[in-house]
């Protein structure tokens, strides 16, 4: 009932403000053929909230800077220089607003006006209480089951809506929107007719902008979760898959453990079991030269550990962690799955996390959880559709973290061009509206309005892990308080009926029996003072 209720609250702002494409009110004919996404903000009614200098509609500039040789086509895929295929005029929004209409803050400001700085703190999942942990499944559950009213996704390639005029868009839930998002920026390029694709093509993965991508794409989310339940204090936990010897987290209380049934199901006791993917079928969609239309398409698969062991052999260890972290360059040579000695290649997966060397046959890091989980999470495109896949990516982008503290590049670190197509330093990424460039994520989290438990000091780091049983407290105090009080009542009854009896049997009170039996009274004893240092308890021993 909470989480209906909170629903109904914030609908009207989840319909007004959106971060990702397509926003429902430029998925219209007259959008697409005038090339304009420019939708008003409700807040003044003027478009891009011109009329209070949130923003402006501009014409979209984009780099024309040369991308690497991995794509030698061009005009043949809607994502080529980002948006322009289907809009060449969007809003662009003024210092602190972000958003399709500039009706939101940029990340990490809020307030009327994004004027007020917070910083919100993404932790371990084994670190938050029973009831977090009810909360965060209830969240994912929501947003799985409840239609996007923001936004819609593209079904058909801008051609097969005959330029603009006829429009090719579905609906589908809050949650699955960010599992589209993730097949449409891996899925092959679409040269026309069946079985006609370009498989050498990834606008987020195999190349630098891997990890600037995925962490807007889970501010993203996780903006939208705030949105949708109205819990503004909600942050993606991460699951620290260190030297793990299986699937930590497949348990029923958190992503749910395997069905004893059907290895390759969840569970019934997890809600996880009944929900359906999408966007999981690469290659029938490249025989038929198709986009994924956003049907059901089965139920969620997982069967952690038993894959292909000798592409996986275990999952990473905290040497091959810090191994990566140490390496100076964030990508190097071609800046694809061949890159030598590459931080970015290394941590992606396809460089050896004990050598550096790239275009590893074994996978790493990254990579081998996806292969380890065996089941929808194990392919590129459907992979998001597994939740794992946000606890899995926010450690990913909290290893990201570590490395650009670490190092502290220049913006000029990241490759200007020459990087595989979508990647290069001023490239806006697939598929967002708002606008993001690449460069723009090169930057530390504490830029963007959080942080991660793990990288705080000692003080900080006891208090994050204490917090769930400090909760557990307070919500248990007046039982608690309760079971006190009450014992003390027995406890005092007890000794009332024992002193009774006594009296009853001796024909005094002890104390008066005492005195009766003895004139010796003993001096009172003096309280102990510590004399000497030697008599101090010695706490750093424990």
């Amino acid at each position: 009932m909470r989480l209906l209720l909170i629903h109904s609250v914030f609908f009207l702002q989840c319909v007004r403000f959106s971060q990702q494409q397509f926003p429902r009110l430029c998925a219209t004919t007259e959008a697409l053929l005038s090339k304009e996404c420019c939708p008003v903000w409700e807040g003044d009614g003027s478009a891009c909230g011109a009329s209070s200098g949130r923003g402006f509609c501009r014409d979209v500039e984009v780099s024309d800077l040369p991308n690497g040789l991995n794509y030698p086509f061009s005009g043949l895929d809607d994502r080529e220089r980002w948006p322009l295929v289907f809009y060449n005029r969007t809003c662009q929004c003024a210092s602190n607003y972000m958003g399709f209409n500039c009706g939101e803050c940029q990340f990490g400001l809020f307030g009327a006006n994004c004027e007020e700085r917070r910083e919100s703190m993404r932790r371990n999942v084994f670190h938050l209480s029973a009831a977090e942990r009810r909360k965060l499944i209830s969240y994912l559950n929501l947003a799985k089951h409840t239609v996007s009213q923001d936004y819609v996704i593209a079904t058909g390639t801008y051609r097969e809506m005959n330029n603009g005029s006829t429009p090719l868009f579905s609906d589908v839930s809050t949650y699955d929107v960010f599992v589209w998002m993730h097949y449409y920026v891996s899925r092959n390029a679409l040269l026309g007719g069946p079985g006609n694709v370009w498989t050498d093509v990834d606008f987020a993965h195999w190349a630098p902008a891997f990890l600037p991508w995925h962490r807007v794409y889970l501010l993203h989310w996780e903006r939208e979760i705030r949105k949708l339940t109205g819990d503004f204090e909600f942050s993606i936990p991460y699951w620290d898959w260190r030297d793990a010897q299986g699937c930590d987290v497949c348990t029923n209380d958190l992503m749910g453990a395997q069905s004893p049934r059907d290895p390759n199901l969840i569970s019934p006791a997890s809600v996880f079991s009944s929900w359906r993917v999408m966007c999981s079928r690469a290659e029938d969609y490249s025989v038929r030269g198709v986009l994924c239309d956003g049907n059901d398409e089965g139920p969620l698969l997982r069967n952690p550990g038993n894959h292909d062991h000798n592409l996986v052999a275990r999952l990473p260890t905290a040497a091959e962690v810090e191994f990566t972290v140490s390496l100076r360059d964030y990508d190097t040579g071609a800046m694809d799955r061949s890159a030598n000695f590459s931080f970015r290649n290394t941590l992606e997966g396809f460089g050896n996390p004990q050598t550096g060397l790239g275009n590893s046959v074994v996978m790493g890091m990254h990579a081998s959880l996806h292969i380890f989980m065996n089941g929808s999470m194990s392919s590129v495109q459907g992979s998001a559709n597994d939740p794992i896949f946000l606890l899995h990516h926010a450690y990913v982008d909290s290893i990201y973290e570590q490395w650009l503290r670490r190092h502290a590049p220049e913006q000029t670190h990241y490759p200007e061009s020459n990087a595989p197509i979508g990647h290069n330093r001023q490239y806006h990424m697939v598929p967002f509206i708002p606008l993001h460039r690449n460069i723009e994520y090169f930057t530390s989290s504490k830029e963007l309005g959080y942080q991660y438990s793990y990288m705080l000091n000692s003080d900080q780091r006891i208090s994050e892990v204490l917090s769930p049983y400090l909760e557990l407290m307070m919500e248990a105090w007046p039982w608690l308080l309760g079971a006190l009080v009450l014992g003390a009542l027995v406890t005092m009854t007890v000794a009332a009926v024992a002193a009774t009896m006594t009296r009853v049997c001796w024909g005094a009170w002890p104390w008066q029996r005492a005195e009766k039996s003895s004139a010796v009274h003993l001096p009172e004893r003096e309280p102990l003072i510590i004399s000497s240092d030697s008599d101090i308890p010695n706490y750093h021993t424990v």
